[in-house]
């Protein structure tokens, strides 16, 4: 007679254990390995974005769009036939790069409308200065030319949305909260401690890791941490 030998309550717990331990031990680093791979996926998203602002400043005399507008004037709007989307017809909920996979996908405490249907998660520059001295700044609310910017490869021109009780969630075109998507005040960047409706950080502070992405208007995608991120990346003279 043959008897089969099978595992005792001890071994069984061991294993366990065991594997309790590697998933301990792998989780953080898997984890880690998602959060770079989100990182890198948004890099590209702004750099696809910045293709097609490009290729918009060709057709459109070298003007940009500046601030977020709303319907069809919205930044979002006027890049969609530059991204396989027809200017009139198209949905840009449908075009991925807009979105960030990093946005997080909890509520907003306000209304329960989940992140994860956030649409627009980037902002945009619509900040212009009067000296390199002004400290201050104002809206520009209209296109602009690229020769206007006379450090294009340090200016930003598109940077990480900014999520919180005080931040919208853009879920149409002509949402009234587009307003709400644009950088113009020191106290939008990733440095401020404000949340105020209008006033409040815009500028993730740290949606990759203790950071944001940004897209610069030479086009280029870049990771900036929060303590280098100041005002001088935002002028356009």
């Amino acid at each position: 007679m043959t008897h089969r030998q099978a595992f005792t309550l001890i071994e069984l717990l061991v294993v366990i254990a065991i594997i309790a331990v590697l998933m301990g031990i792998l989780m953080p680093a898997l984890q880690k390995v998602k959060k770079q791979a989100q990182a890198t996926t948004c890099l590209s998203n702004l750099k696809q974005i910045g293709v097609a602002a490009y290729m918009y400043s060709l057709d459109n005399e070298q003007f940009i769009p500046r601030g977020t507008g709303s319907n069809n004037s919205a930044w979002f709007m006027q890049f969609l036939p530059y991204l396989g989307q027809k200017y009139n017809t198209g949905d840009y909920k449908t075009v991925s790069i807009y979105k960030c996979k990093s946005f997080p996908r909890i509520g907003n405490g306000l209304d329960n409308i989940p992140n994860s249907e956030q649409t627009v998660c980037y902002v945009i520059n619509d900040w212009t200065f009067s000296s390199r001295t002004d400290e201050q700044g104002s809206v520009v609310s209209r296109p602009t030319k690229l020769d206007v910017f006379r450090r294009q490869s340090s200016t930003i021109y598109m940077a990480d949305n900014e999520e919180g009780d005080w931040r919208p969630i853009i879920q149409t075109k002509d949402s009234d909260d587009l307003m709400r998507c644009d950088v113009f005040d020191p106290r939008h960047l990733p440095g401020s401690d404000s949340t105020d409706l209008v006033y409040g950080r815009r500028v993730a502070r740290q949606r990759h890791s203790r950071g944001a992405n940004v897209l610069f208007v030479d086009w280029h995608s870049e990771y900036i941490p929060t303590e280098k991120h100041i005002i001088n990346l935002w002028r356009d003279k």
